[in-house]
């Protein structure tokens, strides 16, 4: 079985970075203060791109791009831990977030209040808390720390892989008529989050 990163977007996703413009420099004269001059230069522009780079791999994208989005929403079936077993199917014709999770997943404990807060202030969106790669022991300490107010559980038929999860953290945002619509990779913030709820009717 092919184990998933935690956050593997961080630097598996690649940043196009901003470019840098170089000073022009006239020809030096022979001498120390020239040389000192071009290797400051030097340093400055490496600096630049180097800062450039750091902000790409510490910013991840808002979105991302999946095969499912535009489509219908793949089946999948949570084992939630009151026993019930739960299908992102039974939700058809109300705006649904699923979120897939893991306990050993530090992103996911920083987003976990974030999702608790937004369902409850939320009541007309569906959310589903689908843990991956996860053991029933960890994943219910999780879900008893958080307290989310909404189906949480392990997912039941391994339905992760129809939807090309890369790693926990990752949201999909499915509409009312059960299409995909966003698909987000990495922690989400409050403002993040509300945003997208607006988009899908929330």
């Amino acid at each position: 079985m092919r184990i998933l990163p935690c956050c593997r977007y961080r630097n598996g996703t690649r940043y196009a970075a901003k470019p840098v413009r170089e000073q022009a420099i006239s020809a030096p004269a022979v001498g120390s203060r020239a040389r000192l001059a071009a290797w400051s230069v030097g340093g400055l522009t490496v600096g630049a791109a180097l800062a450039v780079l750091g902000w790409g791999v510490t910013h991840p994208p808002l979105a991302a791009p999946s095969g499912v989005v535009g489509r219908p929403a793949p089946p999948l079936t949570i084992q939630a831990f009151d026993g019930s077993r739960i299908a992102v199917a039974d939700f058809r014709g109300r705006p649904v977030v699923l979120n897939f999770w893991a306990s050993w997943c530090v992103p996911c404990r920083q987003e976990a209040p974030v999702l608790a807060a937004a369902a409850r202030s939320t009541p007309g969106v569906e959310f589903v808390g689908a843990g991956i790669q996860d053991r029933e022991g960890p994943a219910r300490a999780f879900q008893q720390q958080f307290q989310e107010p909404y189906p949480v559980g392990l997912d039941a038929e391994a339905g992760y892989l129809r939807y090309g999860v890369t790693g926990p953290p990752e949201t999909y945002f499915i509409d009312g008529a059960g299409r995909v619509r966003y698909r987000f990779l990495g922690p989400l913030d409050a403002g993040t989050l509300r945003a997208y709820l607006d988009r899908i009717g929330g």
